[in-house]
């Protein structure tokens, strides 16, 4: 996978960065990736591979309704595995699971997409019309129309548990993952958003000042020895 960059991304990116909106900060961020592979993409996407099949090959299960039977098509693990490698491209620090990711991405319709930013992005959008004026929703539909043309993708949403979530932060008052896939430019676009609490970051600032307070300390006591 490799990172894409669109001049249409570049002003919602810059205004959803680290939007303060009195108690809480919005960070948001819009990425486009190309599904070719890079570095050691291939390798991995490989090791995802068999991961699945392996999985596969160890159950017994027959439902047409369980991820098995989903799984066991070769386009939807290649959808999968293309989710997947940009998760990591994403949280570079995390180690993702396709078996485990699968349950928690789900095929959504562009109508839930749009409801979600109406409902959590409502403050942020009043926001967006004074400082830029127009909507937001709108300026967000066409910037992800320039880039992976929505008439041709599927849309895709990330909902992990509290364990498989890598943007889980203390303070944290709600995040979500979007994730449009286009088949004929093989091109991913994410977007993930997340809310912070501004109680939540001043805490979390002042136990880093005393963390490194407290490290000053045990230098200088080593140094007095």
């Amino acid at each position: 996978m490799k990172f894409l960059e669109f001049s249409a991304l570049d002003s919602i990116n810059l205004f959803l960065d680290d939007l303060n909106l009195g108690e809480s900060t919005i960070k948001g961020n819009l990425e486009a990736f190309s599904c070719k592979h890079a570095g050691m993409d291939r390798k991995l996407s490989l090791s995802l591979e068999h991961e699945i099949l392996d999985y596969l090959g160890q159950s017994s299960e027959s439902d047409p309704s369980s991820p098995l039977e989903y799984l066991s098509s070769k386009s939807s693990r290649k959808t999968l595995i293309y989710l997947v490698l940009t998760l990591g491209h994403m949280y570079p620090d995390y180690d993702f699971s396709a078996v485990r990711a699968h349950l928690f991405f789900r095929e959504e319709e562009w109508s839930s997409f749009r409801q979600v930013l109406e409902t959590y992005l409502f403050e942020a959008a009043k926001e967006w019309s004074i400082v830029n004026g127009g909507s937001l929703l709108e300026s967000m539909t066409k910037a992800i129309d320039e880039v992976i043309r929505l008439e041709d993708c599927e849309v895709y949403s990330y909902n992990p548990d509290f364990d498989g979530n890598p943007y889980v932060e203390k303070g944290a008052i709600w995040s979500f993952n979007f994730f449009f896939y286009n088949r004929k430019l093989k091109r991913v676009l994410s977007f993930r958003c997340c809310s912070f609490s501004n109680l939540g970051i001043e805490d979390r600032v002042e136990e880093m000042m005393d963390e490194e307070t407290e490290d000053e300390d045990d230098l200088l006591i080593d140094m007095d020895m």
